[in-house]
């Protein structure tokens, strides 16, 4: 089960822990999965959520369930989640397997807002506005005594004096109305008493601040109120209370500055400076001290690089003058590339960026910002000094220039509100109704670092094939490009000599014939200069290798995954050539990705320092072992069975339980030899119905020899069941002489009619026959001898209907039983496969398995499937090509007595099939395919 391969770890080496560009979340409250997405409100499923807040002292979790940004369900109510920590493990700790997922977490233990945890009716009349109700809050604070909160729609703010001990308990004090029955504003001209649309709170050393939203500005009370209808004591944003404020954004005239705001929607402060997120001007503003005076200007701006700019995600700017449209950077500073001019170009985003931002936070050494337009959290190591600085991670997304928005593990979709707990940092994931938990660990994994064992990397392939005559002086060019780099329409070099050459359809490799050349010397010039390339380096995008049984230059990409699929091929011949050259196709194929996953799969976990020794499991047991050499892999939180652990790779197999799941989070928790607990940073890993690899040897070359092994010790032959049912038709099989006949009746099902069959040709003396159930509806033929004596016994299979044309078809796949060798011995160039024989590939990553009453509960993870277990099927059909021509796919199940989660796919290859050392053989489920394997094959004909 061990795979070596190299693999770029880039900064993976580093094992100091901190956050990481990309990183999982390596816990979710609020859903019974990362991607369930729950509807339901109740005490463990949020909704739409935004503001949060975390009290040590209290050891309580504040979650506001609304939103202003129509994240649905809108659920108007408050929770807390007390005694969090007995929920939330710590990140070095072991977890035990209780429940679906150990890492989705959470019981609120009490409602504000609504009378119990199922309701969500927003406030009507004659109850609109109360003591105790809640209108789309969105923003909680607390100081582990008060608690805050922001009712944003009854444009106030509601304080309990204590935390609330019982559900829907009414507040003690409102501010930015009167009373607790009011919810008006002044028109547009605010006062020092009132609020309108207020989403920001926060409580620091005994001061209320607040987020007036609406009023585009912060109110900041010296003292926590203890009055209804308190006045604020200082404002910013505005030069006094009482400024004018225009609420249809479109008609506001006044441009940004460092003492104005626009729309803010967070007040945050570290005790010695504040944070202002201000929506409306893209940018979070930074006051290095408490401001003590009405519109005190800021210091420093995030988003921006100057107080008086106010444009989303301000990358670059254009000269509106200029016809050419060159880009000049602003923040993002480093190209992504040049335009058709030369001249550089520049990411949408980068780490410097801000695009709606929601909140700011810091823990007195970080800031983190969440970044709600970019659906991402910045992570800045220090509190930045100076304007338009970037962050050092971001989180939720891959990188600054990427947008990747989805409720994976290690995705937000507008991220709302932050809190900190000294270990962990709270994001509330508004779209994906969710709170992710991130939190420091060692960088050992990187991303798609855990991947298909039998596969990893999936390479594209293409071919050239040469036939004709040789003819001095003719010219054969191959073209080689990329359809993501080169011209979309371009124009075929003209022969002239040989060599490499550039064209606006990519590197041109063109040999002039000799009069003494063969097809061999022309295929071996041809990979030489493919592998030299113009520089000398080789081409750019593939590797080339010569198969001189089918006279082809066989080509890989150099780039693994999708991307490969690219690269273009295309050929010409001087005019009157003799020689052919055929590609193909107009690009290789059969790039893919190995870190998509399905479940059951055999993964290999790739990174660094991941475990303090090599240890393997005993695979003469039935069960794997979850801890193995002090090391431990969780996905979602249950302990994954492991094949083998050692510092750069761990093999185990993904649970069978998250089948119903899109993405998991997985990291590695190892005691080190000094009695050190290392805990990797989670990563994200994307789960597919299924995505098959094919085992293979040990090879520097792709594609890799696969595990391919001979099917039967007896001839063989297959007839496939077809058509339809018609009474009366008759079906019948003939071996040699001797006929078998079934007449179909009203009743039967094409299976009942192919199990008459195998009873039927059971009674022959030479052969018997069983029934073919997984994917084509066959009957299989076996030689009652073993050996090759049994080769050649001839059979066919007709349908006739004396009233008419039958609807039942049977189709022999050859004519003569064949291809006797030696069950399970591999697949050898001293002992090849043949035309028309049975082989058996092993594989892994072909999904959940079913029985045909769709029984999927009896599979256990980590468990070897038992001998004589009933006939398994993968979750979705599966299909093969081998040497460019439909192979039968006879079964496909998991194999009695092997690793758990390896499946024996069945093959009967075409009985019409070429000599090929290098035959090509790959399996598919749906969209995904296998990586391309090699094995060798004699066709005895030839």
């Amino acid at each position: 089960m061990r795979s070596i391969v190299f693999f770029v770890l880039g900064t993976a080496a580093l094992w100091a822990d901190d956050f990481t560009t990309g990183q999982a979340a390596r816990a979710v409250i609020g859903q019974e999965t990362f991607t369930a997405q729950l509807d339901q409100p109740s005490a463990s499923v949020l909704g739409g959520v935004s503001g949060i807040a975390y009290s040590k002292s209290n050891d309580t979790l504040i979650v506001a369930d609304s939103n202003r940004v129509s994240a649905a369900p809108l659920n108007h109510r408050v929770l807390l989640f007390q005694n969090l920590s007995s929920m939330l493990p710590l990140p070095g700790a072991q977890l035990d397997y209780s429940r679906k997922c150990p890492v989705c977490i959470g019981q609120a233990s009490l409602v504000l807002g609504q009378p119990d945890f199922t309701t969500n009716a927003e406030p009507s009349a004659p109850n609109l506005t109360t003591q105790s109700n809640l209108r789309l809050p969105t923003a909680v604070a607390t100081d582990g005594v008060h608690v805050a909160v922001a009712d944003t729609n009854h444009n106030r703010v509601l304080i309990w004096n204590s935390f609330p001990a019982s559900n829907n308990q009414p507040a003690d004090v409102v501010v930015g109305q009167p009373d607790f029955k009011t919810a008006s504003v002044p028109g547009n001209t605010p006062n020092q008493k009132s609020m309108r649309g207020p989403q920001g709170v926060w409580i620091q050393d005994g001061r209320l601040y607040v987020a007036d939203t609406q009023n585009n500005r912060i109110l900041v009370y010296n003292r926590i109120p203890t009055s209804n209808g308190a006045a604020a004591d200082l404002v910013l944003g505005a030069p006094d209370f009482t400024t004018f404020v225009e609420p249809d954004l479109t008609q506001q005239k006044f441009d940004a500055k460092a003492n104005n705001l626009l729309n803010p929607v967070a007040v945050t402060s570290d005790g010695a400076r504040l944070f202002i997120t201000d929506l409306g001007f893209q940018r979070v503003l930074i006051w290095n001290r408490i401001p003590t005076s009405n519109g005190a200007a800021a210091d420093v701006v995030i988003g921006q690089p100057d107080m008086t700019s106010a444009i989303s995600n301000n990358s670059f700017s254009i000269d509106p003058n200029d016809t050419n449209r060159v880009e000049h950077a602003v923040l993002c500073t480093v190209s992504n590339g040049k335009d058709t001019n030369g001249n550089p170009t520049y990411p949408p985003h980068c780490n410097a960026t801000l695009s709606f931002p929601r909140f700011a936070l810091s823990d007195g050494t970080r800031l983190f910002v969440a970044d709600g337009g970019n659906d991402r959290v910045l992570v800045f190591n220090q509190i930045p000094t100076q304007n338009g600085q970037s962050a050092d991670y971001v989180i939720g997304q891959l990188g600054g220039e990427i947008n990747q928005a989805s409720d994976a593990a290690d995705s937000l979709r507008s991220p709302m509100g932050l809190a900190w707990d000294g270990t962990n940092l709270f994001v509330t994931d508004a779209f994906n109704r969710r709170i992710t938990v991130y939190s420091v660990g060692a960088n050992a994994i990187p991303y798609s670092g855990v991947r298909n064992a039998a596969s990893l990397k999936i390479f594209a392939l293409g071919a050239v094939t040469f036939s004709g005559s040789i003819t001095a002086d003719n010219y054969v060019t191959v073209v080689i490009g990329n359809s993501a780099t080169n011209a979309s329409s371009c124009t075929a070099p003209t022969a002239s000599s040989t060599g490499a050459s550039t064209t606006n359809c990519g590197n041109a490799y063109t040999y002039k014939i000799q009069k003494d050349d063969t097809l061999d010397k022309v295929v071996d010039a041809l990979v030489s200069q493919i592998n030299s390339g113009n520089s000398g380096s080789g081409d750019p995008n593939v590797f080339a290798y010569p198969d001189h049984i089918i006279e082809a230059v066989l080509l890989t990409a150099k780039v693994e995954g999708v991307d490969g699929n690219n690269v273009t091929i295309s050929t010409t011949v001087s005019t009157s050539a003799t020689i052919t050259a055929t590609t193909s196709g107009a690009n290789l194929t059969g790039g893919g990705d190995a870190s998509k996953l399905g479940p059951g799969t055999t993964v290999s976990i790739l990174g660094s320092n991941l475990s303090a020794n090599k240890v393997d499991a005993d695979l003469t047991k039935t069960q794997l072992p979850t801890s193995l050499g002090n090391t431990t892999v969780y996905m979602n939180g249950i302990a994954a069975p492991l094949y083998f652990v050692s510092p750069s790779q761990i093999n185990a197999q993904i649970p069978w339980e998250v089948f119903d799941t899109t993405s998991i989070n997985v990291y590695v928790r190892s005691v080190m030899n000094d009695g050190s607990i290392v805990v990797t940073t989670p990563i994200a890993v994307t789960i597919v119905p299924q995505n098959p690899g094919i085992y293979t040897d040990t090879s520097d070359t792709d594609p890799k020899p696969g595990k391919i092994f001979h099917g039967s010790s007896q001839a063989t032959g297959v007839i496939l069941v077809d058509g339809s049912v018609n009474a009366g038709d008759v079906a019948t099989v003939k071996i040699e002489d001797r006929s078998y006949s079934y007449t179909v009746q009203s009743t039967d099902t094409l299976d009942t009619i192919r199990d008459a069959l195998v009873v039927q040709i059971n009674q022959d003396p030479k052969v018997s026959a069983t029934a073919g159930i997984t994917f084509a509806r066959n009957v299989q033929i076996r030689a009652r001898i073993s050996g090759p004596d049994g080769n050649g016994i001839p059979f066919s299979a007709t349908t006739t209907n004396s009233g008419g044309s039958p609807q039942l078809v049977l189709t022999p796949t050859n004519t003569a039983l064949c291809c006797a060798n030696i069950a399970g011995s591999k697949v050898t160039t001293d002992n090849p496969a043949v035309p028309g024989e049975t082989i058996l590939v092993y594989a892994t990553g072909l999904g959940l398995p079913v029985l045909s009453d769709d029984n999927r509960g009896f599979i256990n993870t980590g468990t070897q499937y038992p001998q004589g277990g009933p006939v398994t099927i993968p979750v979705n059909f599966v299909s093969s090509l081998a040497g460019g021509k439909t192979a039968n796919v006879l079964s496909a199940s998991l194999k009695p007595g092997m690793p758990p989660g390896t499946y024996e796919v069945v093959l009967q290859l075409n009985s019409d099939m070429p000599s090929d050392p290098f035959t090509h053989l790959y399996i598919a489920q749906d969209v995904y395919i296998s990586n391309i394997v090699t094995f060798p094959l004699v066709n005895p004909a030839q």
